[in-house]
């Protein structure tokens, strides 16, 4: 008997990378698993059917029959977000967690971004987490219970060069979780983020690694380490874990502060340009976070 016994998931990118290890470690924990993937490369391009039937074949070897079927339709669009549910509903009879994982990446920096590179990222990662948590919202409210888990990125938590349509989307992301948590709390549907550091094809293509780092992360961060966050927020165990951006990074588990009011000043006649170049500024720029990368905020080895 797994915590995730007799409970429901749609994972959707689960042919590979994290996708895969949470599709796996929720069968394992006692979920039945839609596994989504569309089978394309880290740019979005090409369908193949194989990636996510092979996770499948993997459930059944190590679980038995009837505990996964694969779904290869795209996050980016409504109709193949509406049968990703149905698929839940058709094989399992219920739904009780999905998890936005699904992603690509169009990097470029910002001066020479296209139109088309921001809107492909901005449908798979932001409109594809919206069209597959409201495709699942009618199920959890009619039960009174469901659990959303988004794949953030510390590229919009924090900031990255050459990613401003992938940050953008992925702080969206964030955004959209903490407002379903606070719609949906009322039918204990709950609703959590989680910003991975994993070793994947997507890391893969960050500029300026050696090959010695790449390989060290590899070790060090794995796919498995976010996969047992994930599982556990689908538990009956995180009934009141909503709303809340995580961090996982090997062996470290944390938790994100989410932006309030760190400096107030008032002026009882208002302010003008210059009293604001003179007081206000003086005041408040020591406060101000830098512009920092991931690597300067995580500065030491993971465990």
């Amino acid at each position: 008997m797994g915590m995730m016994d007799g409970k429901v998931a749609v994972v959707t990118g689960a042919g590979g990378g994290i996708g895969r290890a949470t599709a796996l470690e929720l069968a394992a924990n006692g979920a039945m698993v839609v596994v989504n993937d569309i089978g394309g490369t880290v740019t979005g391009e090409g369908r193949d059917s194989g990636p996510a039937q092979r996770v499948v074949a993997e459930i059944t070897q190590a679980h038995g029959t009837g505990r996964a079927v694969a779904n290869t339709g795209s996050v980016a669009s409504w109709e193949d977000a509406q049968k990703m549910v149905q698929d839940a509903i058709d094989n399992f009879g219920r739904i009780d967690m999905v998890v936005n994982n699904a992603g690509i990446l169009r990097d470029r920096m910002f001066h020479y971004m296209s139109i088309e590179e921001w809107d492909a990222v901005m449908k798979v990662h932001l409109y594809g987490a919206f069209y597959v948590s409201r495709a699942a919202v009618p199920h959890f409210r009619k039960q009174e219970s469901g659990a959303y888990v988004h794949i953030t990125s510390t590229s919009g938590l924090i900031g990255s060069v050459g990613q401003t349509n992938y940050g953008a989307a992925k702080l969206g992301i964030a955004g959209l979780s903490r407002c379903i948590a606070m719609d949906m709390q009322r039918y204990n549907i709950r609703s959590n983020c989680i910003g991975p550091h994993a070793f994947s094809r997507m890391i893969e293509t960050v500029p300026g690694q050696t090959e010695e780092q790449l390989q060290a992360r590899a070790q060090k961060t794995r796919p498995d380490h976010i996969a047992k966050l994930i599982s556990f927020l689908g538990t009956d165990a995180a009934a009141k874990v909503s709303g809340q951006i995580f961090g996982v990074r090997g062996n470290e588990v944390y938790l994100y502060n989410q932006p309030r009011p760190i400096r107030i000043m008032a002026r009882p006649d208002g302010w003008t340009s210059e009293n604001l170049a003179t007081h206000w500024l003086p005041a408040v720029e020591k406060a101000f976070t830098p512009l920092e990368r991931t690597r300067d905020v995580y500065a030491w080895d993971p465990v």
